[in-house]
Formats: C-alpha cells, structure tokens, sequence
C-alpha cells in the first residue's frame, strides 16, 4: 500500500523521509518540517492505519511497515534517500537499511530501539485499544512523550497529541504494536552500512539510552549517539532546535 503522504522542498533538494512513532501521524514533524524543506526534498508520511492511510487489518509485521515505505518510494520515484525515523520510525528505517540497504543513504534514529519488549507489555496496549480505543493510550502516552515540566508549560503540545492519537484507528494502533512486539533486529545490526546517527532523550522512559540507543551504537558500524537533555520520547516536539540541528549535520556532514 501507498501510505497517506506529503512532500514539501525542492525536487531537486536530496530526498529525507520522515518517519513517526506510534500512535502519531506526521504532524510530530510540524516544529522542524519548514526549516528541514528548506534543505531536503521532504516526505512525510504516515503508517498503515494511522493519519489517513489505509486501514488495513491488523497484526502487521516491521517487514510490512518497510515494504510500505519501499512502495512509497517507488510511487515518488526516489531511488536512494535519507531516512530520519522516531521509535518504530527509526526501526523501519534500520529494516531497510538492512534489507534494503540501496535504498538508505544516512540513517537517523530518534529515541528508538532494535528491541522492544516485553511481549507481555504491547499485548496489553493491543488488548487495551481494541477493547476501548485509541483515546485509552492518550494519558499514558503524554507520560512516555513529554517530560512532566514540558507538559506543564506547553498545553498546545499536549493537545496536539491527544489529537493524533484520537485519528489513528484502533487497528493501526494494535497492528503497529504488533510489529514492535515481535521486532528484533540486534543480531541483524551489524550489517548496516548507512552512516548512521542516534538521537535519545535522556528521560525517555520508553527507550532509555542506556538500554535501547546504546546497543545499537555498539552494533551498527561508525554509529554516533547523542543524548538531550531534558528529554523525553518525542523529541522533536519537546526539543525541536537541537534534533534539527543534528540532522542537518548528520546529513550533510
């Protein structure tokens, strides 16, 4: 399938493909998108049951999600891009780095993982959502995303959030908490040959760095980290500036 996209920049600008978390759609973006278009030819899109794009019946798998993204590019025609992808964003991205790794110029990952348990953990989410809806994920999500002094101080931020959660359909939902649950790409991240820069929040309780950015830093040949401070799971919302900057870097470096 075709996601639901939009795409911003010159057309002769290199390509970067933005890439959300779930229970997101690509308005995460919105703070960094006018500044980033002005260097790249910018696609955002969003995933399967999620701002737009088909809803497709759930469970998914992450190979679903990358070939996803692969059909978008071949509708965009773009042969090769820059990849910058948050949570599940980031481990699409490491997916086609490695399975598709012509595809992938540079990679950044933000407050992402290559393994994301327990098991036990998103089968509660997906049990959760198709009982009672995405409005169910809002509270525990705006914990997970945004430090409590942001949260407190940007009540615009915590809106938009409520909103993106409340559009996603319960089946996009539960079929990309599939595709985290059962996701492990550790052993495969050695093969990545994209530069390759990770991006962590240093409060981030749904990947800590120490536990998820780290390890794959150690694998992932040439790989750099960088850690904000404050910071928690979205953070291009929370830090908009500093993920900007170092993307830009990264990329052009």
């Amino acid at each position: 399938m075709i996601p639901h996209h939009v795409v911003t920049g010159s057309d002769d600008a290199p390509p970067l493909v933005l890439a959300n978390s779930l229970g997101s759609t690509y308005a995460m973006w919105d703070p960094l998108a006018a500044e980033l278009a002005e260097h790249f030819r910018l696609v955002r899109f969003n995933a399967r049951g999620h701002g737009g794009s088909e809803i497709v019946p759930d469970p998914y798998t992450l190979e679903d999600l990358g070939r996803d993204a692969l059909e978008l590019l071949d509708h965009l025609a773009i042969e090769r891009t820059h990849w910058a992808g948050l949570s599940v964003g980031g481990m699409t991205g490491m997916w086609l780095a490695i399975h598709a790794p012509e595809r992938i110029d540079r990679l950044v990952g933000l407050c992402t993982s290559a393994k994301l348990g327990p098991p036990e953990l998103w089968q509660e989410r997906i049990d959760t959502v198709h009982a009672k809806g995405t409005a169910a994920m809002v509270e525990g999500s705006l914990e997970r995303w945004l430090t409590p002094d942001f949260r407190a101080t940007h009540p615009e931020t915590v809106e938009l959030i409520s909103t993106m959660l409340a559009s996603v359909a319960p089946e996009g939902y539960a079929g990309v908490a599939a595709a985290i649950r059962d996701m492990d790409l550790l052993e495969e991240l050695p093969r990545i040959g994209a530069p390759t820069l990770i991006i962590a929040g240093a409060q981030d309780p749904a990947t800590p760095p120490s536990e998820h950015a780290q390890p794959i830093v150690d694998r992932v040949p040439g790989a750099r980290l960088e850690v904000l401070d404050p910071g928690a799971h979205v953070i291009t919302l929370e830090r908009p500036r500093e993920v900007t900057d170092l993307i830009v870097a990264h990329l052009e470096a």
